[in-house]
Formats: C-alpha cells, structure tokens, sequence
C-alpha cells in the first residue's frame, strides 16, 4: 500500500462523523490492497453477550442487517483472542459456516477468514471480520492491513465514546423531565388538597366531633404528604445536580481521550510522512530540508535548524535551516560544547526554555539561531551516537513550548536520527555543500 494511502485514510478517520463513513474509508483502503477481500464489522451487546448489527461496507455505502446470534457460535480459542483484543485470529475450522455467520454471502473459493475484536475503554466493542483469498505467495492481507485496521481501532474507540456520551445526555434530559413532570403533578394533587382543607373549618360547627377529628387528621396526612414530596423534590434535586457534575466530569475525560487519539493520529501522519521522504528521496539536501520543514511545520517553529556531525573531532556543522539569518551559511562549524546546540550536543540532554530572556546562563549562538522566545534545542542519538542537534524556536503567535512539545520531538527526533544514520547523510550532504 502506498504511504500516501495510509496518511489519507488517517485524514478521513479523524473527519469521519459517524461510524459509516469510518468503515466506508476503512473498506477503499481495503480494496487498494486487494479487490479480492471483503470484511464486516459486527457490533457486540455486552449485556446480552450477543454479536447483534452487522456493517459492510460495498461501493461507498454500508450495508445495515441484524445478525442477533450468541457470541459463543465462534469457537473457543477464537472467543479468547477476540475478548483479549489485538491482531487478527484466523478461524480454520468450519471456514466456510463462520464466514457465511459474519455476512459473507459468496464466500471465495479456498478462502481465509481472520477476525479481531475491536475494544473501547477495554470491553469489546465489535468484531472486525475480513475474508480473503487463501494465497500461495506473498505477504497476507491480513498482514498488510493491519496498519489501516490500527487507525480504523482508533476512530472507532473516538465514534464509540462520543456515542456513549450522546446516550447518557439523553437519558439524562429523559429522567430529568420524567421527575420534573412527576413531582409538578403530585404537588398540584397536593395543593388541591390543602385548599380543601382550608374551607373545612367554614362548616366546622355543624360537624360533630368524630367528623371534626377525622377532618384535622386528614389535614394532618395532607401536610405531611406536601413535607414529604417537598423533601423528595429537594433529594431529587440534589441527585440531578450529582448527575449534571459527573455528566461534566465524563465530557472532560472524553474531550481528554478524543484530544489523544487525534495527537496518536498526527504522530502516525507524521512518521508515515517521515518515512515516504526516506523511500521516495534520494538526495541528500532535498531530504533534510524536507525532514526539517516536517519537523518545524508540525511544531510552528518560525525559526528551525538542523545541525549535523562533521568529520572534524568534536564540531557540528549547519545543514539546514529555515528563517535564519542571511549572512549565515550552510556548512559553517561550531564546536561542541559552545553555545546552546554544542552544549546540548555535548550532554546529550534536550533543553527546553520558555523565555531566552530568563536563560542567561545558556548563551545563544552568536544571536543568529534564536531570537526573544520559547525554544528547544534537542540532540540527535543514535546507538549511542551522536547524529546532531535539532533547534526549534520562535513558536508561531508567541506560543510557549512545553514538557510535552519536548516529548514530542523525542519521537520525531529519533526518526531523524535513524534516517540521517540509514542513509549516511552527515557525510553525503557535506559532499553536496561543497564545503571543506
């Protein structure tokens, strides 16, 4: 599968709205890897224990049917990887039943069919179900599939929680407007009551004295019911109020896992980017601008530099940068150990500054790589070698970097370094600059 088809398909997942157009682009990449195959996810009731709605996608459009049959038709060691979530698990016995089970009409002649469970908040959510041609040669399609079913894991575990979230404000509004109604009605019987009561006593006197009682004790039992429902009215308020506060606390802790599925689907975009540029470019300097225009585009550094290690003992030397000044050079030295990127260089320790101005005790390098700002400058390691120095600064719309902008780039960092290492451009780009 081409690079370009996976970064797509990360694009349409984190758009999708709802669980239809997920499988929809789930089911195009599934044809660019082989037309042959099919699949099928199929929605699981945990509280029935029971594989209910079946989903396939077919020429752009998913296909709805009731499947209602008992998780335990699948076999048992099946079952078991299934619950436990993860790759695919062939089912090899009786191929042909379980794949006419799992929607599959025309099953292919001497076909395979693979199943997985897909998992939200560690409960089983749905089994994706594929059916493939059975192969002689060649890598699986089971096996090729699984980065596009690993982003496919993600947006269904994002489409299932904001389901969810959906359900419980609805049932909310329900059982709110239920009490509401219920507690409105039974204080308008009761007031209805206590007015009649009041006129009682206009007619006292020509009560007797058994009716007269009768009449303060039914008073009694009236005030007391309106005690009781005013009492119940303020315990379901304060339940509500309970219920509002933990709905909030659950819209949070949605906004948390939604905000990390799509930072987990940036992160895969970017290293399927990283690594396209590794496959497709053979030259030296077009790969490390690319590499490092990924890198300071994905973390708004208006001014970025990447810094390489140079043949002479102890030295690094410039080989990319954007937004520098003019009168700096491609391929001028600097020694390790002076200034921020040889000091970082000589530590092998990132470093991480929210403002220059309270970093005198880091000098800037010659004032050309860093201006008034937050930066990070980070080494570049490699099998405990060191590659270079990665600096970053000048966070657009005077951004701040953070903690977690420093572990960001350790991810990004790493590619670079294995990249630079692979492909021997420390070296190589030297010969390109044509400098000594």
């Amino acid at each position: 599968m081409a690079p370009r088809s996976l970064a797509s398909l990360a694009h349409a997942l984190a758009a999708a709205p709802d669980l239809d157009h997920a499988l929809i682009a789930l089911g195009e990449c599934l044809a660019e890897l082989d037309r042959g195959a099919s699949l099928a996810l199929i929605q699981y009731d945990a509280r029935r224990d029971m594989l209910r709605d079946r989903l396939t996608p077919v020429d752009g459009r998913v296909v709805h049917s009731i499947m209602e049959t008992t998780f335990d038709h699948l076999p048992d060691t099946v079952r078991t990887r299934i619950l436990a979530g993860g790759p695919f698990v062939d089912v090899t016995d009786r191929t042909a039943d379980y794949a006419r089970l799992c929607g599959f009409p025309t099953p292919l002649e001497g076909g395979v069919l693979a199943v997985r469970g897909m998992k939200v908040d560690g409960l089983l959510g749905a089994v994706l179900a594929l059916y493939e041609p059975r192969k002689i040669f060649g890598t699986r399609t089971t096996e090729r599939v699984a980065p596009v079913v690993a982003l496919f894991d993600l947006a269904f575990a994002r489409l299932a929680e904001r389901e969810a979230r959906e359900e419980a404000v609805r049932t909310l509004e329900d059982v709110t407007q239920r009490v509401h109604g219920e507690y409105v009605r039974k204080l308008s019987a009761l007031e209805a009551e206590l007015r009649e009561v009041r006129k009682a006593p206009r007619d006292a006197a020509a009560l007797n004295p058994a009716e007269a009682i009768a009449l303060q004790a039914e008073s009694a039992r009236a005030r007391e019911e309106a005690r009781r429902a005013a009492r119940q009215a303020e315990l379901t308020s304060q339940q509500l109020t309970t219920a509002v506060s933990q709905l909030e606390q659950a819209h949070i802790e949605l906004h948390r896992r939604s905000g990390a599925l799509r930072q987990r689907t940036r992160t895969l975009h970017l290293l399927d980017r990283a690594l396209t540029l590794d496959a497709e470019t053979s030259d030296a300097k077009a790969l490390v601008d690319a590499l490092l225009a990924l890198v300071g585009d994905d973390m708004q550094a208006q001014r970025c530099s990447l810094m390489l290690r140079a043949p002479e003992p102890d030295q690094l030397y410039l080989a990319a940068a954007r937004g520098i000044a003019p009168n700096v050079v491609e391929g001028m030295r600097i020694r390790i150990g002076e200034g921020v990127a040889g000091r970082v260089a000589a530590t092998r320790q990132p470093l991480l500054v929210q403002d220059v101005r309270e970093a005198s005790q880091h000098p800037l390098l010659r004032d050309q790589y860093f201006t008034t700002g937050s930066f990070i400058s980070f080494p570049l390691v490699y099998h405990d070698e060191l590659v270079g120095v990665l600096n970053l600064t000048n966070r657009a719309q005077r951004g701040i970097y953070t903690d977690e902008d420093v572990e960001r780039v350790r991810l990004l960092g790493l590619m670079i370094s294995l990249i630079a290492s692979r492909n021997g451009l420390p070296e190589r780009l030297l010969e390109v600059l044509h400098v000594p």
